[in-house]
């Protein structure tokens, strides 16, 4: 790539940052308490919910590996997003009491939910930052990987770069600040997709041609849905559904919502950007494909890079200002979402002394760069073994999953002793552990989760749960000894 082509690209990438960075910058002056750190102010618009809530779950596996799936095996990439989908959904069906409850983190539903427990608190919070401290190492080396062979620009400069980005998102006001940013950054990205897609098209003949090139059964129906295979549809289910629903970073969005509903309208606006995300990824991909089928299957991963450098300079610049955007608002929502658990929970539970509204926001924003730091370390020292970072999801998954769904359900009737929580989290973490060490071909995470829940079940029948009190919604500062019921709807029980 020649020098005034990086020029463009650069200068680009660094407007769209550049305004995101203000929005950024402007909301946090105005907004810096801690609530508005931890959970944007609980007063954040639906539409700005919603948008954030996209902006978090679109991130380089939409831009990479789901094209490689639509490349390799065409209709079957929307079972990806389809499984987000419902996580959402089942999230949705919560939200209500979620948001009633005024949390700020899942630790603290789970407080709720058996009460108060210094051991809980703690296990909870790690493995809740298990996920998104994955995700913000591994999107460090996305980026370095992606624009390293783009630019030429040696691997540790450019982590460095986005470390150094990523805190300018996160530092002026904490979710707020990632919130207001992510909705600009969410607006440019489904606009910029539907503009990529349709180059993408059009560049493979139309969509004529496209179909030509392609094989049928990447098309027809049901075929072109099964694929990829009944085995690694199923294993996607177990790997994406739990993941999803034990994912802090969406949890934390219903929190920051105005009301209940406006958290429910949020999941579903978010789950149609969602489904139009994998229709960004399955147009590129098949496009792909039709242009040149010699990658193979066993090449799909390579389908994205390979079109990358297929586009005229002016879409090459927008489509690097797109990539800077999608990166850059998952890994401040995951930087955000680590500083939160680390401050609100894992120190609330080790150390008795309050500190000062003012000392804690201090203190989260020497955390964020602390954080930044270590995870900026570990990606150019270990870029290769942070696949290993890809195993936070079936661990955080295989310990939260079954106790806090169940748990939730659960608490419009009954008092579930903590015994219940910690023999599920436990068999779930040895199970998954086992697993991952015989080297099952079964995802670890599928033995993880169903040792949870035979486990749950038992503990429910050594530890009787008590019945619960009162049928009231859930008021604004309730209780944390005793959860309250469900309720789904604003004002009704489910």
């Amino acid at each position: 790539m020649n020098f005034g082509t990086i020029a463009l690209v650069t200068v680009t990438a660094c407007i769209v940052l550049g305004i995101g960075a203000w929005i950024s910058f402007y909301v946090g002056k105005k907004h810096n308490t801690e609530d508005d750190w931890l959970v944007g102010g609980r007063s954040l618009p639906m539409i700005v919910v919603a948008f954030t809530q996209y902006a978090t779950a679109v991130g380089g596996g939409v831009l990479v590996a789901h094209v490689g799936i639509s490349y390799a095996w065409g209709l079957s990439v929307f079972w990806y997003e389809l499984f987000v989908i419902v996580g959402m959904l089942i999230i949705a069906m919560f939200a209500n009491w979620l948001r009633k409850g005024r949390f700020s983190t899942i630790p603290e539903v789970f407080t709720r939910l058996y009460g108060q427990n210094k051991a809980l608190l703690s296990i909870v919070a790690i493995a809740v930052i298990l996920v998104p401290f994955g995700w913000l190492a591994t999107q460090f080396v996305a980026f370095a990987n992606l624009f390293s062979e783009v630019t030429g620009i040696p691997f540790t400069p450019l982590i460095i770069a986005m470390a150094i980005i990523s805190l300018l998102f996160v530092l002026p006001g904490g979710l707020t600040s990632v919130a207001w940013s992510d909705f600009f950054f969410g607006v440019f990205m489904v606009g910029t997709s539907i503009v990529i897609a349709v180059y993408a098209v059009m560049s493979a003949g139309g969509w004529g041609q496209v179909v030509e090139n392609v094989p049928d059964d990447m098309f027809t129906m049901p075929q072109g849905l099964t694929l990829a295979g009944a085995g690694t549809i199923v294993l996607w289910f177990f790997a994406i559904v739990p993941g999803t629903l034990t994912n802090q970073l969406y949890y934390q969005r219903v929190f920051a919502s105005k009301s209940g509903k406006d958290a429910r309208s949020s999941l579903y606006l978010g789950a149609i950007m969602v489904m139009i995300a994998g229709v960004y990824a399955f147009f590129i991909g098949v496009s792909v494909r039709a242009m040149n089928p010699s990658l193979g299957e066993d090449g799909r991963e390579m389908a994205a890079g390979w079109f990358l450098t297929q586009v005229p300079t002016w879409l090459l610049a927008l489509y690097g200002a797109f990539l800077m955007a999608t990166i850059v608002s998952t890994t401040g929502s995951a930087l955000q979402s680590v500083v939160a658990n680390l401050i609100n929970d894992l120190r609330g539970a080790l150390i008795k002394e309050k500190t000062t509204q003012k000392k804690t926001i201090s203190l989260s924003r020497w955390c964020t760069v602390g954080v930044t730091v270590i995870a900026a370390t570990l990606a150019i020292i270990y870029p290769r073994a942070l696949e290993w970072l890809v195993a936070t999801y079936a661990y955080s998954a295989s310990i939260l999953a079954v106790p806090m769904l169940l748990g939730i359900i659960l608490s419009k009737r009954f008092r579930v002793p903590v015994q219940v929580a910690f023999l599920s989290m436990g068999v779930g973490l040895a199970a998954c552990g086992v697993a991952y060490l015989m080297g099952t071909t079964v995802p670890y995470a599928v033995f993880g989760i169903i040792g949870s829940g035979i486990a749950y079940a038992v503990a429910l029948a050594i530890w009787k749960p008590a019945r619960s009190e009162g049928g009231h919604v859930v008021e604004d500062n309730p209780s944390q000894d005793s959860p309250a019921p469900i309720s789904t709807q604003d004002g009704e029980r489910a």
